[in-house]
Order: structure tokens, then C-alpha cells, then sequence
């Protein structure tokens, strides 16, 4: 059961008010009294009417006496709190609230009726009503952990700084029953809560959790989570592990491709995406991440195979399209680029990023004069896209408008450092245009930048020195 929806059955404190947990056979053959007792009020059982039951009741700080009562006498005392406990029992939730708020109108410390109304009024909606009934519950006997670890979830899930210290509480108090299981989920409860704001308490909640139930998977989970959005990612890789290998078909596959991705240790990711795919055939993240990592290694064919897929199973994800097309263009498949781009564009025709990407996809297929016209709705829809006015420097040179060649070139060094291959582009416009002091200036900041990995162009620069700069 997920702990962050986890609420304590009435019927637990129920039975921990009747002194359920630790009884034992006294010489006699009555129940005994165990020999650490706590205050509490009459409670009834709907499932044994004509038994006795044993409750203790604080007559001095230290001692106790046991009182024997029979069912009778006690559904005298709170007939209405047997009554509301079977409705509960059938999640009768609207005949339980009336008869309830009855027991706690005439006895308002009693802390059994108070938790629940608690869980009631949470079956009805009524999550305020219900923190308000969980509070008494608390404040009339403070140290039972269901009522503690039921008003912390609430405060929790309503987004109230105070469910950190009702949670805390659970943690030190013992479950009526399972105690390692009401334990684990108190420690997971407040590890979730934590985990927003308190990085190494939220990890030592986890760490708890864990020892209290070793074969439970979510602490790791979250442990690993919470360590790979600190960046530790190889404690975060040995919690995944753990996991994994008490489930190998939980989120923990997910994980450790995920820091494996992030570590740029892409065969690694590939490995375990692949298990997560043949787990999960349907699940179209795990095609799309799968995706993502073989492209990454170059695998073209491959990676637009998993991102079809993903796709397919998700036509809705506009995120998947995006990357399709992107891929589709860089594969050199410009065709399908170019009709997932228009699809796109249709959809956002004022996304700055997707009208650059279709500028890409054009300018690949020698379309300059389109390409050109997308790079210009793009910096003028994002005049801040540095990388767009070295798209369209470069289609305006193709296009032989040199003065927009500058002109973008010029912008773009407004949000990006110069490069070689922008050097080029500056010196042969200048060219163009006759500039030839400027162009041979940055002709020479070219041949200082390329070290060689620009060929062509470098051949072109020293010829065209050779051709404009002054004989000597």
C-alpha cells in the first residue's frame, strides 16, 4: 500500500482503547490487565456480543485497576460508537458521521470516537472537518500512533506545515498491530514530506523505512530519486540496484537509465532502456528514452524505430514529435522531417524553436530561400535565439544577400561568442561586397580559429588573401 495515501483503520485504535494488544490469561481464566495500561473509554465490539472485555482505567499516576464490563453495559455507555463502527465496516460513511459526532457532542475527550470521525469524515470528502477530528483525536490522548500518522497525511496532503510534526510523532509511537509495517509507513510518509525541502532528513526517512521492511521497494526508490536530483549519482545508482533486484519490474529500470543518460554513459542506458522495454512494450516513455540514448550513440536507424513507436503509442505528445522530426532531419530523412514540422507548425506557428528547426530541415534540402524566410520569423518571434542568426547568416549567404549575412552576423555576437566558421561567413560577405580590409581582418581571425577542420574553406581563405590583400 502507498503510504502517502495510507490512512489508519478505526477499527485498529478501536482495539487498541480495549487493551487488545497485550493481554494474557490470568490463573483464573479472566484476562489480566497488561502492565503497562493507558486511560481510555468503553468501546464496543459488533463481532462478539456475548463476550467480556477488558479495558484499564488510570485511577493514580502510576497504578491502574482492570474493570470487567459486559457489552451490554458498555453499549449502554456509547451504543452509538458499536453501531457506527459496523457502518464503517460497510464504508457506510453517512449512517457512521451522525451517530459518531453524537458520542463526541456528549463524552469530547473521547479520543476513539474523535479518530473515527477523522476517517469519515476523510471517506466523505470533508478533509478540513476531518484534520478538525483528527486534532481532538490527538489532543485527548497524544501518544497513539494511528491518530498521529493519519492527521500528519492529512496536514501533508493538504499542504500544511504542521504535518511534519505529527509524522515525527508516529515515528516514535507503536502501531496497535504490525508495528514494523505502521512504522515503515510513518518513516516513508515523512520521508515524502521531507524530501522537498530537508535533503539528508528526507534520505535518513528512507533509510529507516528500508530497515524496517528490507524487501519494500519504494524506499530505494525515493532514495535514489532523491539522490539523482542532488546529483550523487552513483549512490543513486546503488539504491536503483537495490531496487531492482527486489523488483526488477519497478521504476528502479527508469532510474538507473536515467543517471546513466544524465552520466552520458549511454550503452549503459541503452542496456537497461531495453529491459525496461521489453517489460514494458506499451509504455511509450520507455521507447522514447530509448530513443533518445541510441541517437546519442549515433544510431540513427535504430533510435527513429523506438521514437516511431513511442509515437505511435503516444500520437498526443507533442514532445515525441519534436524529437521525430529533429531526428528525421539529422538522418537525413528531410521528407518526414519536414511534414512532422509543418504538422507541428500548425498546431504553434509562433514557436520560435520549432520555425528553426524547419528552417534547418529546409536549408539541408538547398530549399535557401525558404529556409532564409523561416530564420527570420523565428529571431523576430525570439530575438534573443543566438544560435537562429547563424542559421540565417548562413541561408542569406546562399541566398547572396551579403548585407544580412553582417547583419545577422552582428546579432548573433550580441548573444554568442564568435567561431570559426562565423569568421568565414563575415570575411566572405565582406568579400562580396568589397570590403576587402574588413574581409581580410577576419579572414585571418578564420585561419587563426580552424586549426585545420575546415579544409575547404580554409583553402578558400588563403586564396582569397593571396587575391585581395596588398602586394608587399
Amino acid at each position: 500500500m502507498d503510504a502517502r495515501r495510507f490512512l489508519a483503520s478505526p477499527l485498529l485504535v478501536l482495539l487498541a482503547c480495549m487493551g487488545a494488544g497485550a493481554r494474557s490469561q490470568s490463573a483464573d481464566g479472566q484476562q489480566q490487565a497488561p502492565s503497562s495500561q493507558s486511560t481510555s473509554q468503553p468501546a464496543a465490539s459488533p463481532q462478539s456480543p456475548s463476550t467480556t472485555e477488558t479495558i484499564h482505567e488510570k485511577t493514580g499516576p502510576n497504578s491502574s485497576r482492570t474493570i470487567r464490563r459486559t457489552r451490554v453495559l458498555k453499549e449502554a455507555a456509547a451504543p452509538e460508537l458499536a453501531q457506527a463502527e459496523e457502518a464503517i465496516q460497510k464504508q457506510d460513511y453517512a449512517t457512521a458521521e451522525p451517530l459518531l459526532q453524537k458520542v463526541v457532542d456528549r463524552d469530547p475527550t473521547n479520543y476513539v470516537a474523535w479518530f473515527d470521525l477523522g476517517f469519515v469524515k476523510n471517506g466523505l470528502g470533508k478533509v478540513e472537518e476531518s484534520i478538525a477530528a483528527y486534532r481532538k483525536s490527538v489532543a485527548a490522548k497524544p501518544d497513539v500512533f494511528e491518530s498521529n500518522l493519519n492527521l500528519g497525511l492529512q496536514l501533508a496532503k493538504t499542504g500544511q506545515p504542521e504535518a511534519e510534526q505529527f509524522l515525527r510523532a508516529a515515528t516514535q509511537l507503536k502501531p496497535t498491530s504490525h508495528v514494523a509495517e505502521g512504522q515503515y509507513r510513518a518513516w516513508l510518509s515523512l520521508a515524502h514530506l521531507l524530501e522537498k525541502h530537508d535533503f539528508e532528513q528526507a534520505l535518513t526517512a528512507y533509510h529507516q523505512a528500508a530497515i524496517l521492511q528490507p524487501k519494500e521497494v519504494e524506499p530505494h526508490l525515493g532514495a535514489g530519486h532523491l539522490l539523482e536530483q542532488e546529483n550523487k549519482f552513483a549512490d543513486a545508482e546503488q539504491e536503483y540496484k537495490q531496487a531492482f533486484a527486489l523488483d526488477a519490474s519497478s521504476d528502479a529500470l527508469t532510474g538507473l537509465a536515467n543517471i546513466y543518460m544524465r552520466g552520458r554513459r549511454f550503452p549503459e542506458a541503452e542496456q537497461y532502456l531495453r529491459k525496461l522495454v521489453a517489460a514494458h512494450p506499451d509504455q511509450p516513455a520507455a521507447h522514447v528514452q530509448l530513443g533518445r540514448v541510441l541517437e546519442a550513440e549515433g544510431k540513427h536507424d535504430d533510435a527513429i524505430a523506438e521514437l516511431e513507436a513511442g509515437a505511435k503509442l503516444a500520437p498526443a505528445d507533442e514532445s515525441v514529435q519534436r524529437d521525430l522530426a529533429e531526428l528525421y532531419s539529422t538522418a537525413g530523412k528531410h521528407e518526414q522531417a519536414e511534414g512532422v514540422y509543418r504538422t507541428l507548425l500548425a498546431a504553434h506557428p509562433n514557436d520560435a524553436e520549432l520555425r528553426r528547426g524547419f528552417g534547418q530541415t529546409l536549408l539541408r534540402q538547398k530549399k535557401f530561400v525558404e529556409a532564409q524566410q523561416e530564420f527570420l520569423i523565428s529571431v523576430k518571434l525570439k530575438p534573443d535565439l543566438g544560435e537562429a542568426y547563424g542559421d540565417l547568416a548562413f541561408a542569406a549567404g546562399e541566398n547572396k544577400d551579403y548585407p544580412l549575412v553582417i547583419k545577422a552576423l552582428d546579432a548573433r555576437a550580441k548573444f554568442l561568442p564568435e567561431i570559426p566558421i562565423t569568421y568565414f561567413l563575415r570575411a566572405s560577405a565582406l568579400d562580396h561586397l568589397r570590403d576587402y580590409k574588413q574581409a581580410s581582418a577576419n579572414y585571418h581571425l578564420f585561419l587563426n580559429t580552424a586549426h585545420g577542420k575546415y579544409p575547404d574553406q580554409e583553402w578558400q581563405a588563403k586564396h582569397r588573401l593571396i587575391a585581395i590583400e596588398p602586394k608587399k
